[in-house]
């Protein structure tokens, strides 16, 4: 097991040194939460660090289970997803390059209620939970990070409950497509119509059809396990409106913790 300072001994005085490089791999850093650090909260961190690569579908913790390690998602794609006794799922929130997996820890609860999964390949960098606990303390600013993160992934799943429950199949299909393509940085979308379904939970004959609609309308293309985005601003306009209240909450948090 190789921690992450083994990588570039000669590390700046923050990870934002190490910023926009953006190859995933271990000499670089694009989570947005490592890049606030002060350097002396970067190098207390920083021997704690693992880097691992994240496969589609790796499950990162399940629900009810203890939560053994956190994850600071560098690359890819993460959904949190809430299962019921029945076997059916809904994704209840959504993170890229800003996430952080393993919130409860941070509030010093050992389990979580949902499924933390990579939908995408991706990177993260790894701590034990317990190290976390115990380092964070002596780091104000990760502690205040990881909070604030805490509270944008709250506000994003009383959205998606929202919209989950007054939005039609193809609105829904449209918000969730912009989010991934906000958080992967990518018009190539490696999706299935199944877990689709799953995420917007509905069957996967509505996101087909829903999917349909789009193709139809010049916005994307798909083939078995791919989506591609053609036209971002004719999506904007077929997503409901949650997208675009979501990213504007985003942004008035964003100008608010400048003032801080």
């Amino acid at each position: 097991m190789t921690a992450v300072h083994d990588f570039n001994i000669n590390i700046p005085q923050s990870f934002a040194g190490t910023k926009g490089k953006g190859n995933g791999d271990a000499q670089s850093v694009s989570n947005e939460i490592l890049l606030k650090l002060p350097g002396n909260e970067a190098n207390v961190l920083l021997p704690k660090l693992e880097f691992v690569r994240l496969r589609i579908h790796q499950v990162l913790h399940e629900a009810g289970d203890n939560i053994k390690s956190v994850y600071f998602i560098d690359t890819g794609l993460l959904s949190i997803v809430n299962l019921q006794p029945d076997g059916k799922s809904v994704e209840v929130g959504l993170m890229g390059k800003g996430g952080f997996a393993g919130l409860p820890v941070i509030d010093g609860f050992r389990t979580s209620p949902n499924r933390a999964v990579a939908q995408a390949e991706g990177t993260a960098y790894r701590m034990e939970a317990d190290t976390l606990r115990q380092l964070l303390p002596q780091c104000p600013v990760l502690n205040r990070e990881l909070h604030r993160f805490g509270q944008r992934l709250a506000m994003q799943a009383m959205q998606l409950a929202a919209c989950n429950r007054l939005h039609e199949v193809d609105e829904r299909l449209a918000r969730w497509l912009l989010m991934s393509h906000d958080l992967l940085c990518s018009n190539e979308l490696p999706l299935t119509q199944e877990l689709l379904g799953q995420m917007l939970g509905t069957r996967r004959s509505s996101v087909s059809l829903a999917a349909g609609m789009l193709h139809r309308a010049g916005v994307i293309t798909y083939t078995r396990g791919n989506v591609t985005l053609l036209d971002k601003s004719k999506l904007e306009n077929a997503a409901c409106d949650c997208y675009s209240a979501i990213q504007h909450q985003l942004k008035n948090w964003e100008a608010e913790s400048q003032e801080n």
